[in-house]
Order: C-alpha cells, then structure tokens, then sequence
C-alpha cells in the first residue's frame, strides 16, 4: 500500500531568530490532553513562536504567519492561547469580523472545558466575549476599530486575518502589550486580494525577511511566482494540510477562472503591487514613455500643499504631441522650507499657466509670485478639482498620458484609492501612510492645466 500524500509540513520560506529552549512542548502537550491531536506543522509554528532566551522571555516578541485558507492556521492561535490562559497570561485576540471573532472564542471555550481549567467568568455574547480561569488567566475576544483595546494591558495580543491589519488599528493596540514584563503580538493570515484593506501585515512581512526588524518572526507557505492552477504539486508545496483535512477534489472545486484570485488564497502568492490601488503599477507602467522624449513648449505647472499641511508637491506638465500629455514631479517637500525653491524655477522657466490647491499655503503663494511680478496663479474651486482628478483618470484609461518612470511617482500612483468628493465626485488618497498623496495631486492639476487651458498665441501683424 502506499503511503498517502500530504502536504508540505515546513514553511516554503521563514525568518526565525536562532533558539535553545522553547514553551512549545508544554503549549503542544496541554492542546493534545483535551482530545485533538496538533499537526506536525502546528508543532513547528508553536516551537518557533514560544521560543524563549536565556532570560525567559520570548525570543520574538512579534511572529507573522501565513497559511491559505481552510489548513487550520487558526488552530495555532488556540494553541498558544489555551496555554496563556493556564500560565496566567492577559491576552487580547482580536479579528476584522465579528463572526471570526466568535469562532475563535467557541473553539478556545470548548478547548479550555476539555483541558479541566476552572473558569471562574465567561461571556459569549457576540462582540463582547471573554473567558477568564482560575489563577488569572484571561482573554478577551473584540474585531477592530481604530480605538479598541486602548487603555487594557495585555501579554498577548493576537492579530487573525492580519490581510485587514491597517495602519490606524495598530496604532490603537500595539501600546496594549507595552507595560508587560513579556509581551508578544502574534500575526496570522493571508495574502492581500484586491479587497483587502490592511497595509500592516505585508509590510511586517517584508521588513522582517529582509532582516530589517529586531525580535520578530515569520514564516509562510507561499509559492513564488504565478502558478497554473492545475499544478497540483504546488497545492501540495502550499497548503501544510493537503490530505489530511484538505481534499485534492476540494481545491479542484474551488478554481471558477480566477487565476490570480486562486494564486492567492489557495496558493500563498503575494502580489508585488497592491491590488486594492485604484491604479494598479501594472497600468501605470504601461504610460511610461518607451524612449527619452524630446519635448518643447510652454509648462503648466501644478501645486498641492497637502490636507494635513506637513507637505507640497510641484509638477509639471507639457503636450507631447499625438495627443498626449507628458508629466512629471518636480519636487515634495515640507510646507515650512517655504516657496523659494518653486518661486525660482517659476522665474526660471516657460511657464503658460500655474494652478494652486491646498488652503495650507495657496493664499500665500498667490502674494509671493505677486511680489515676483509672476504671473496670477489659478486657485480652483472644488468642482475644477473634482473635473480634473475625472480628466486625469480618462486619461490614464486612455494611454494620453505618458510620464518618464520616477519611481516617487509610481509609488503613490500604484498605492492610492478614491475618496469621494462632493455628490459625485472623487479624489485620491495614499493607502500607505508614509506615501505623499500630493505628489500625485500636483500631477494631476498639471495634467488638467495642460488638457484644459489653451496657448495664446501671438497676434501677427500682416501689411
């Protein structure tokens, strides 16, 4: 008889700090005690995470994973849990979903009876659930928000579907560890789809393979590139629980078209450019000029002192010919070094129109170049804005804009989602919080200068 195929039990790629000693048996052996019995690969997971240095603290005091879907990576979570709780750890689990949330919590509860620890207080009502057990143990079960977990001090902190991790809840919950003597935040999930909205979970995972993060972990089951989805020796290099509770038939089934959908979910693929931009990178290199332009005429020139008034990003814009308009950035930098820099290229260059946004420093602009004997700028109402930013999307549509490659550019371009604005209007703002959405702003104000405005031409006198 041959032995039955099974999934690959090591991550396909991993950054674990180098360790002595380990929790894990301890945490492994308490899950097995209460009937389920922990997988090979959970076992490794749970090592890894419960990893402890010579001073008995955890040796990554933050740890990602990434499973796909339906191999049991929440299962993990239980595990570590269920050995908090009799060790008398203060954990926080936190999930983007409610209905995740409460799963969670029905597996942890039914765990803990099978384990005979005493529960002296628990709560199961939906978005409010909570067990805690004798000895003080206790774990509370909450989705997120930008303000939950503020003010509870917790040992643990457990991120599940960490894809919906953004930026503003972990700025509400990181601190929650802080006043621990051994904190550690756990992370666990997917690769981003084109719907998920959380910049965190990627960008820990870059960071801590590149060894760019102190104290951390990471571990995946991911394939690299693209795959056909009937390649089904990549189903088993990905999903650690292929053949166990994961069927072949099952993931045949789950294939309707979607190649990339199925890339990522079924087979750990990370996109290198964020599906969920409202311009993917793919598009906005295909405007990229294929050979250095040679380009003459008048500049429009756009402004855009940014909401938050930290920043002001300058572009210029000038007709290419074919119907095209070309781009680029001029500069980005803090509103406070004042509007010298652009004040002296305006004296500078040939300039035919400049357009000014951003109450952060139009009005003051306008005075300076008046000083200058410069040209009036053009202040638009927010109904220009909102024509323009509609042109500038046309346009990317269309292929009539073209831009030279800065890399400063594609980044906000490939990295940004509408915002409405008005009724039925829209603009753009960046889904990284360290990108400048001015820059991309200034763009597009010179783009409509360009596309809106004409030349005037010079009258000729004719005897």
């Amino acid at each position: 008889m041959t032995e039955e195929r099974i999934g690959r039990q090591t991550p396909t790629l991993c950054a674990v700090l180098p360790y002595k000693k380990t929790r894990g048996a301890e945490a492994v052996k308490l899950y097995n005690s209460t009937g389920r019995t922990a997988r090979e690969w959970q076992q490794i997971q749970i090592y890894d995470i419960m990893a402890e240095n010579d001073d008995g603290l955890w040796v990554h005091t933050r740890y990602g994973y990434e499973v796909p879907r339906r191999n049991g990576k929440g299962e993990i979570l239980t595990i570590r849990e269920l050995w908090g709780l009799k060790n008398g750890e203060k954990i926080m689990h936190t999930a983007h979903l409610a209905s995740t949330s409460h799963s969670a919590w029905e597996r942890l509860y039914a765990l803990v009876k099978a384990a005979g620890l005493q529960i002296t207080s628990e709560y199961r009502a939906m978005g409010k659930e909570h067990i805690y057990v004798e000895g003080g143990g206790r774990i509370e079960f909450r989705t997120r928000t930008s303000k939950g977990g503020l003010g509870e001090g917790n040992d643990l902190l457990v991120v599940d579907e960490a894809q919906e991790y953004q930026t503003a809840h972990e700025s509400a919950l990181k601190y929650t560890v802080t006043d621990s003597k051994n904190p550690q935040i756990i992370m666990c999930g997917t690769p981003p789809t084109a719907v998920s909205t959380g910049t965190v979970f990627p960008t820990f995972r870059q960071q801590t393979i590149q060894g760019k993060n102190q104290d951390a972990g990471w571990a995946e089951w991911s394939v690299q590139q693209e795959m056909d989805p009937n390649d089904v020796d990549s189903w088993y290099e990905t999903n650690p629980s292929l053949g166990l509770q994961l069927k072949e038939r099952e993931i045949r089934n789950e294939f309707t078209g979607d190649i990339i959908d199925f890339n990522i979910q079924r087979l750990g693929l990370w996109i290198s450019y964020n599906q969920a931009s409202a311009i993917s990178r793919v598009e906005w290199q295909r405007l990229q000029a294929d050979e250095e332009l040679t380009i003459s005429g008048k500049l429009y020139v756009g402004v855009k002192y940014g909401i938050d008034a930290r920043r002001m990003a300058a572009a210029v814009a000038v007709k290419a010919g074919n119907g095209k308009i070309f781009v680029e950035v001029l500069f980005c930098q803090e509103i406070k070094k004042g509007n010298a820099r652009l004040l002296s290229f305006l004296k500078k260059a040939d300039v035919e129109r400049v357009v000014v946004d951003g109450k952060a420093g139009q009005d003051l602009l306008a005075e300076e170049m008046k000083k200058e004997k410069l040209k009036k700028p053009m202040l638009p109402k927010t109904t220009e804005v909102v024509v323009a930013n509609a042109m500038f999307e046309q346009a990317v549509e269309k292929g009539t804009l073209i831009h030279n490659g800065q890399p400063s550019l594609e980044e906000v371009a490939a990295n940004c989602e509408k915002r409405k604005i008005l009724s039925s209007g829209f603009g753009y703002r960046s889904l990284k919080p360290d990108m400048e959405i001015a820059i991309l702003d200034s763009v597009i104000l010179a783009h409509w200068a360009a596309e809106e405005f004409k030349e005037k031409k010079k009258q000729q006198a004719r005897y």
